[in-house]
C-alpha cells in the first residue's frame, strides 16, 4: 500500500498504482466494446433460401431487387431480408435473415404483400431467422422484413410493386 511507504520506495509505489490504473482502463474498453455489438459474435448458418425451404420445402431462387440490408441509426447491420422465388409453385418467400444476437431468441419478422391483398408475416422471437410466402401467381409483391435491436425495431424492404409474374 502506498499510504505508508519509505521515500526510497515512491518510484516502486507510482508504478504499480500505474499499472493497476492501466489494467483497469483496458478491462473497461473490452467490456465496452463487448456490449455495444452483441450480435457480432456469431455468423447467421442459414441463407435465405435454406430458411425457405426449411419452412416450406422446394427450390428457391433469388430475384431481382430482391435483397435489402437492415441497418440501424448506428450503422450496425442487425440483419438482411430477402425476397425468393419459387418457379415450380408461384410462390414467393420471404426471409429476414438476423445479424445481431444470432443463436439467441429475440424478435425477427418477415413479411409480404401479394397485390390485392394485404401484408402478412411471420413475427416472433428466432433463434435464426423469420420467413413467409404466398402464392403470387401473375401478380406483383412488396416485401419488407423487421430486426429487433435492443429495444427499436430496425426494418428495410421494397414498398412498391415489383417481381410482377
Amino acid at each position: 500500500m502506498c499510504a505508508i511507504f519509505a521515500p526510497e520506495h515512491l518510484g516502486d509505489c507510482v508504478r504499480g498504482l500505474a499499472r493497476r490504473l492501466a489494467i483497469s482502463i483496458l478491462s473497461a474498453t473490452v467490456a465496452a466494446m463487448t456490449l455495444a455489438s452483441p450480435a457480432q459474435a456469431a455468423t447467421n448458418p442459414f441463407t435465405a433460401a435454406q430458411a425457405c425451404n426449411n419452412d416450406f420445402g422446394g427450390s428457391w431462387a433469388h430475384v431481382s431487387d430482391g435483397h435489402r440490408s437492415i441497418t440501424a441509426s448506428d450503422g450496425t447491420k442487425v440483419g438482411d431480408v430477402y425476397l425468393m422465388y419459387n418457379s415450380a409453385t408461384a410462390y414467393n418467400c420471404v426471409a429476414t435473415l438476423k445479424r445481431v444476437m444470432v443463436g439467441s431468441t429475440t424478435g425477427v419478422k418477415a413479411e409480404l404483400r401479394v397485390e390485392g391483398g394485404s401484408w402478412v408475416g411471420d413475427p416472433g422471437n428466432y433463434k435464426y431467422y423469420a420467413a413467409i410466402q404466398r402464392s403470387a401467381r401473375d401478380k406483383c409483391v412488396m416485401y419488407r422484413g423487421n430486426v429487433l435491436y435492443f429495444t427499436m425495431w430496425q426494418s428495410a424492404g421494397r414498398l412498391s410493386w415489383g417481381n410482377c409474374g
